[in-house]
């Protein structure tokens, strides 16, 4: 039996498997962000009592990259660039993606030949570390050439794992491009995200003791392949678009559908890829997430703030749209599972519609979401006060915000990903619908005359009941979700992206996109003021959309929203079963595939060289060069599938030439690539 599990930042599944039967059983479990183990075990403790020595392998695929990377929760790095201008800032949004974050230039770097271009300078290094060390939880190096000579970073890394505990993530490891700055960037989000990938993996440890699990344990990669856990505690970034890419891979299996849109819809993000020919589309060009283009290759996947857990709010650019309700792009911990979990909240509601004054905060609570990867002199005066009064459970916003100057540091625990806000979200309003019923609707329906309070306070949602809004934010729901799914076509199209200055193109897809049929029945108008007056009346104006594909719907909350989302698309829906756990399902349907490229240049003619890490090697036969460049990366790549876990290793090299003719028709070399490809099977225990 295989063993697949999903954390997701709502739910973790779990799924067990075997190839001749398929899917034996499944799971649903609570993700536990302050400590992983306990969804986990909890989730695994469903399907499986004493059956630990049947597990043969153990695959993992987890949002919870993905989702940090949405919603901006990061850990506090330290960049390092070495030979970088300070104009590489501009470029590839590296500037924006780095915030906050410290980051140092350091002289050194290497030319396109792979020479040095400056000596490196380690006093500049050393001052970093003593510096930046205490007050981040680890640090990312980048070297300008650094695909070409890899020594000044590698000299980096070990002096800070020599003075420092930190983890150090080197460029060159990651990508083989010659985008410098974008390989910064990936170095940097790797760097960010080695904490988490690190609590999940000890987390699946403390489940594998508990069970008395010996198999080993594999990580679904962002292009839907296998690595070992080892290997991805080491490059996490690559599991950036895991869970989407898991998706795909469980969603292909589950439908057996070949031409579609899949979309995988959990509690923060919808997801978005497409199966051609029974295989997804992959991008070359690298994963982009949360607006920032990475150099890793991945399940092409568009990923969108927006889920079951998405924050509700009013908005103030709403024209044309229907409504003063926005949904999203933040995940917000639904009031109907806090106050489950916490009765307490019920109380405090109540407190709070009995008070003639209007709080500023009302129906809105604060909660620890995760312990601290760093130490607590990492946080300020203001944020460990609320750190502190957060330990023994949520706290209303009313009362700790009551000082002004707490509001800056609440939000930075925030961005950190440390606390998150509980307040009205899609699923309260389906407990309040009756669409869902595993929480708490009371509280649900609390916040919701809570909302509506502030809302008509504002002259907004004037005559709007509490069910009247779960209803608009189901409306709303759909409607955003279907304009994901059309914005994921207009690119597979080349059609240029829709902002909102264009508001007819908007107001027009918002119209295919909204029932109108409800609308014209005593709804609200376009501000969301009213109810309006006419009565069954037929639309003026019945502007419709066709996708032509169909779509395979995955994850918790689709049944819910896209029986609808399909009709309104005028295309078919493909709801197949176990469709929410698809992401454990393609966790264990998947298989282990590296690659490993060898640059060959030509610093002048007659001399060709080798760019192998910090390795170079020159030749004064082309050919010499090529079959040496060959024989290492076959080598490498072979190398590097046994350590992410294969057996059954098939090795493909391929060549790609850069010649150019010159004015007199002689052909120049400029380089090749030697790319070599692993593939294998996962190994399994016995």
């Amino acid at each position: 039996m295989l063993l697949g599990i999903d954390t997701g930042g709502t739910y973790t599944d779990a799924v067990l498997f075997t190839e001749e039967d398929g899917v034996l059983r499944t799971a649903k479990s609570l993700t536990t962000k302050h400590d992983l183990s306990i969804g986990i075990c909890d989730a695994v403790n469903r399907i499986m009592d004493r059956e630990g020595d049947q597990i043969r392998m153990v695959s993992l695929s987890t949002t919870l990259a993905t989702n940090a990377i949405v919603e901006a929760h990061d850990s506090p790095v330290c960049l390092m660039m070495i030979g970088y201008d300070k104009g590489s800032l501009e470029r590839s949004n590296l500037g924006t993606a780095i915030g906050k974050n410290p980051y140092v230039f350091i002289d050194g770097g290497h030319t396109p030949l792979g020479d040095e271009q400056s000596a490196l300078d380690l006093d500049a290094v050393q001052w970093a570390i003593d510096e930046h060390a205490p007050h981040v939880s680890a640090f990312a190096v980048a070297g300008y050439f650094s695909v070409r000579n890899a020594s000044h970073e590698e000299a980096v890394r070990n002096l800070i794992l020599e003075k420092t505990d930190r983890p150090v993530t080197c460029a060159h490891e990651l990508s083989s491009g010659l985008d410098a700055p974008r390989r910064a960037l990936t170095a940097f989000l790797n760097a960010q995200l080695i904490p988490q990938l690190h609590q999940l993996i000890h987390s699946v440890d403390i489940m594998l003791q508990e069970k008395g699990i010996k198999a080993p344990v594999m990580v679904v990669k962002g292009d839907g392949s296998l690595i070992s856990a080892q290997t991805a505690l080491e490059r996490p970034v690559e599991t950036i678009l895991s869970g989407p890419a898991a998706s795909v891979v469980g969603a292909k299996y589950l439908s057996g559908a070949s031409d579609v849109f899949v979309v995988d819809m959990g509690g923060t993000t919808t997801d978005i890829a497409i199966l051609m020919d029974g295989e997804p589309k992959l991008s070359e060009e690298g994963a982009n997430v949360g607006g920032w283009r990475t150099m890793v290759k991945a399940v092409a996947v568009s990923t969108y703030g927006l889920g079951g857990d998405s924050e509700v709010a009013l908005t103030a650019s709403h024209k044309g749209t229907g409504t003063p309700l926005g949904i999203g792009p933040r995940r917000a911990y639904p009031i109907s599972l806090l106050a489950q979990q916490h009765p307490s909240v019920l109380d405090e509601l109540q407190q709070q519609l009995r008070k003639e004054r209007i709080g500023e905060h009302d129906g809105r609570f604060a909660l620890k979401l995760r312990e601290l990867n760093t130490a607590l002199t990492s946080l300020s005066r203001l944020e460990l006060e609320i750190w502190e009064s957060l330990a023994d459970g949520p706290v209303a916003l009313n009362s700790l915000l009551e000082r002004p100057a707490m509001a800056g540091p609440l939000q930075r625990l925030i961005d950190r990903g440390l606390v998150i806000n509980a307040c009205l979200t899609p699923s309260d309003s389906s407990h309040i619908l009756n669409k869902q019923n595993n929480w708490t609707r009371d509280g649900a329906l609390l916040c919701a005359k809570l909302f509506l309070r502030q809302a008509q306070r504002d002259n907004h949602l004037l005559g709007v009941t509490p069910e009247d809004l779960a209803e608009m934010i189901y409306q709303q729901t759909i409607v955003q979700a279907g304009k994901t799914i059309l914005d994921t076509a207009f690119i597979e199209e080349n059609i240029p992206h829709m902002t909102n200055a264009q508001s007819l193109g908007m107001a027009l897809l918002d119209n295919a996109l909204r029932n109108k049929a409800d609308s014209h029945k005593g709804g609200s108008n376009k501000d969301g003021n009213n109810k309006g007056d006419s009565k069954g009346t037929s639309p003026l104006l019945d502007f419709t959309v066709k996708l032509g594909r169909g779509i395979v719907a995955t994850g918790a909350p689709s049944a819910i929203y896209y029986p609808e989302i399909t009709a309104r698309l005028n295309t078919e829906l493909n709801l197949p079963e176990n469709a929410d756990v698809s992401n454990a399902v393609g966790a264990v349907c998947g298989g282990v595939v590296q690659k490993y490229t060898v640059l060959i240049s030509s610093p002048e003619k007659g001399r060709f060289r080798t760019h192998m890490g910090t390795e170079q090697k020159n030749f004064t036969v082309a050919q010499d060069a090529i079959d040496y460049a060959k024989s290492h990366a076959e080598e490498k790549a072979y190398q590097m599938a046994q350590e992410s876990g294969a057996t059954d290793i098939i090795v493909e090299v391929d060549q790609f030439d850069k010649i150019i003719t010159d004015a007199g028709g002689d052909q120049l070399f400029i380089e090749s690539a030697i790319i070599a490809t692993a593939k294998g099977r996962p190994v399994l225990m016995g």
